[in-house]
């Protein structure tokens, strides 16, 4: 069967206006207001992180929730989530309904809606509410020259199809890599003593010194900043062989707000800023990689503003690590732990492959 292509359908030009009714919140609560406890009602803020979610709050009874369902815009941060569940949120969220929205279609138009979103800043072209209703949205169109919400729909559940079916087979490869695991001690079981980091690790400051000098694109490799979101990836670059490290690495955050502290693994080459050092062992791989950084994330806490992570802070922070029979670094266990996590998540999720 042919595959739906975006190339073959016709698309028109819409305000947005014309497509949602838009509306501010009814809900509008600042957070100094918030009456503080679990519970099951998300608060929406312009936060581009967690669907918009700061916190789930329980029922602010002075208040009143807003239906989900819905689109809601941070105008200032452009930022834009589905809302399928009531909530409340902060200030200057803008909420967007159709009665033709569900959370399948809304895959479709938040990438364009996120777009579009773009074109706002403070300053001539700055965030109002006037403004966005005014903006134009591209959308496929049916016969009637409407926004067609089926083919949103049916793109959309096809794209996902595609993604289940290559995550399946990606997870039986992995599995198959994986193979049989005999019984892997419980950590409260090992030993453990801490290491100083670069006694375990050679370590390389990253070499780039911003994107300046950089040309980004989409098929380039992967340029590694001080952000612990994507897994560090920034954005990707046209290669720089003088900046080039090599992969099976640990990159340690040494700035950035809310990311100092952070490490990732990166099994592929990159090009780091300055910001990063790369920790090497011959011993690392994948799965001891993802080990080791978990344990290395929790001195993140160490870090602030006023206390920055140095290279020779880093150099000597302390790594708790499991030990073999010789009091080193025990690297089968920590391989062996991991890929038994691994295999555990993964065999979960394809339990799920005969109910799809």
């Amino acid at each position: 069967m042919a595959m739906l292509n975006l190339k073959d359908r016709e698309w028109g030009e819409f305000s947005l206006s014309s497509v949602f009714s838009i509306q501010s919140t009814s809900s509008s609560i600042d957070k100094i207001n918030l009456v503080i406890g679990n519970g099951d009602y998300p608060y929406i803020t312009r936060t581009d992180r967690n669907n918009g979610v700061d916190s789930l709050v329980c029922e602010q009874k002075a208040y009143i929730t807003d239906a989900g369902n819905c689109l809601t815009i941070g105008l200032d941060t452009q930022t834009a989530f589905y809302q399928p569940a009531k909530f409340y949120t902060g200030q200057n969220i803008q909420i967007l309904r159709n009665d033709k929205l569900n959370d399948i279609n809304a895959k479709f138009v938040l990438p364009l809606l996120k777009n579009l979103l773009t074109i706002f800043n403070w300053g001539s072209s700055g965030a109002t509410l006037t403004r966005l209703r005014r903006s134009k949205i591209l959308l496929p169109i049916d016969c009637d020259n409407n926004p067609d919400w089926q083919f949103m729909e049916d793109y959309v559940c096809e794209r996902e199809q595609i993604q289940l079916i290559e995550y399946f087979a990606h997870a039986d490869r992995v599995l198959y890599e994986i193979g049989e695991i005999e019984n892997v001690l419980p950590l409260k079981e090992k030993e453990w003593k801490p290491f100083v980091l670069s006694s375990v690790f050679t370590l390389e400051t990253g070499k780039s010194k911003g994107l300046n000098h950089l040309t980004q694109t989409h098929n380039g490799v992967s340029y590694l900043g001080a952000t612990n979101r994507n897994n560090g990836v920034i954005c990707y670059v046209k290669p720089n062989d003088k900046l080039i490290q090599q992969g099976n690495g640990i990159a340690f955050i040494r700035n950035g707000e809310g990311s100092i502290g952070y490490s990732v693994y990166k099994a592929e080459p990159f090009i780091a800023s300055s910001d990063l050092t790369i920790g090497y062992s011959n011993k690392l791989n994948r799965y001891t990689g993802l080990f080791i950084t978990t344990i290395a994330d929790t001195v993140r806490g160490k870090y602030s503003f006023n206390y920055k992570r140095s290279e020779k802070r880093l150099s000597k922070e302390f790594l708790q690590l499991p030990t073999d029979n010789d009091g080193e670094p025990d690297w089968e266990y920590m391989e062996n732990y991991a890929k038994s996590i691994v295999k555990q998540q993964l065999e979960a999720y394809l339990s799920f492959k005969g109910k799809i």
